[in-house]
C-alpha cells in the first residue's frame, strides 16, 4: 500500500478539532455509612470524600478484623490469657490505705470569709415573708370542690380550700 494521492500535513487535518481534556471520574457517594455525601474523586478508585472519612473507615475495618479474630479459637485463647494475667496483676497490687476519718474538722473562723455571701441591709428590707397557707389549700388547690364545680376565675387559693371543706 502506497502513500495517499493528496498528502496533506496533519496540522491541516486536525485544525477544526479541539484537544480533549483529561477525563475526571464522575461524582460518587462516600462509602462511609452515615456520611454518604457526593464528591468529585481526585483518583479513579477513591472511595471516601475526606481524610476524616478515610480514618473512620480504617478504624471500623480494624474493629471488624478484631471481632472476626476473637471468634476463632486462637483469638479466644489469647483473650482468656490476657484476662487471666490482668486478674493476677490486680491480686498482686498492694491494698490501698483506708482514708483517715479521724482527722479534725477544719473550721473557718474568719468573718471576712462570709462577708462576700451576705446581702446588704438595704436589700433585705424589700424582702417580705410569704403568706402562710394551710396544708389543705396546697393539696386541694387543683381539685374542684365537687363534681362539676370549679372555683371562679381569679379566686384566691384559700377560697377553693374553703369550698372543699364546706361540701
Amino acid at each position: 500500500m502506497g502513500p495517499p494521492e493528496s498528502p496533506t500535513p496533519q496540522a491541516e487535518n486536525q485544525q477544526g478539532r479541539r484537544k480533549r481534556l483529561a477525563r475526571r471520574p464522575r461524582t460518587r457517594r462516600c462509602l462511609l455509612k452515615g456520611c454518604e455525601q457526593r464528591f468529585h474523586p481526585r483518583q479513579a478508585h477513591q472511595r471516601y470524600c475526606s481524610q476524616v472519612c478515610r480514618r473512620a473507615a480504617r478504624k471500623w475495618s480494624r474493629h471488624k478484623a478484631q471481632e472476626r479474630y476473637r471468634e476463632t479459637t486462637a483469638g479466644q485463647q489469647k483473650r482468656n490469657d490476657q484476662s487471666r494475667r490482668y486478674r493476677e496483676r490486680v491480686k498482686s497490687r498492694k491494698p490501698t490505705a483506708p482514708d483517715a476519718d479521724n482527722e479534725t474538722a477544719r473550721v473557718i473562723t474568719s468573718e471576712k470569709f462570709f462577708r462576700s455571701f451576705l446581702r446588704p441591709a438595704r436589700l433585705l428590707r424589700g424582702i417580705h415573708p410569704p403568706a402562710a397557707k394551710s396544708v389543705a389549700a396546697l393539696l386541694l388547690a387543683r381539685l374542684p370542690a365537687r363534681d362539676g364545680a370549679r372555683p371562679r376565675k381569679g379566686a384566691p387559693l384559700e377560697a377553693s380550700a374553703d369550698l372543699s371543706r364546706r361540701y
